[in-house]
């Protein structure tokens, strides 16, 4: 069963718009990819549609969106590492990959950037495949 998987920083322009580009590419089989961000912006970056563009990924989905416009029902919250408090989004996993944002800095940046994320939606790919957030290994949690 494919999951929901929402990749969320504060504009919603570069990081988180690159790694839902790799998981449409790379993970279609076994993830839904979203993004979306937390304050408004206008539209992606332009370096950040560039630099996946010059390996051949398709970004025509790359937009800019809130918070509001994902689905309900996400399995997997992804953060960036923007250094912000996400609203509280419902989601079954969240983690937090810790990027820093190229934005404003040359195109090395974003080009090192894009393959960080590759790699870590490559190990996501790998991590849902295995059975990791299936609800069978999901810890139980009690109140007492």
């Amino acid at each position: 069963m494919k999951k929901r998987v929402a990749f969320v920083c504060t504009h919603n322009s570069c990081r988180s718009i690159i790694a839902e580009g790799w998981a449409k590419h790379l993970g279609s089989e076994v993830i839904d990819a979203y993004s979306a961000g937390t304050e408004k912006y206008d539209k992606p970056k332009p370096m950040a549609i560039e630099v996946m563009e010059d390996l051949g990924i398709d970004m025509s989905h790359a937009s800019s969106k809130l918070l509001d416009k994902l689905p309900e029902g996400i399995n997997i919250l992804i953060t960036m590492g923007c250094g912000v408090e996400c609203p509280f989004v419902i989601c079954d996993h969240r983690e937090d990959w810790g990027l820093d944002d190229p934005s404003g800095g040359p195109k090395s940046g974003f080009e090192l950037t894009r393959d960080l994320i590759k790699e870590k939606v490559i190990n996501l790919i790998e991590r849902i495949k295995a059975g990791e957030f299936d609800e069978k290994n999901q810890p139980i949690n009690f109140i007492l």
